[in-house]
């Protein structure tokens, strides 16, 4: 009974920590643009090895 007394606040707070992190890249523009990276990955960059 008393492990629950340190898992209970250490689960809330990796929770709470948890919950920061996602309002954190909500606010800093991580999911603006979900499609850009996707599409990214199939076009090829331009050849610079002609000039």
């Amino acid at each position: 009974m008393t492990t629950l007394a340190y898992l209970i606040p250490v689960a809330l707070f990796l929770g709470a920590l948890g919950l920061g992190g996602f309002l954190w890249a909500l606010r800093s523009g991580q999911y603006e643009d979900l499609d850009g990276a996707a599409e990214r990955i199939l076009i090829d960059p331009e050849d610079k090895s002609d000039s």
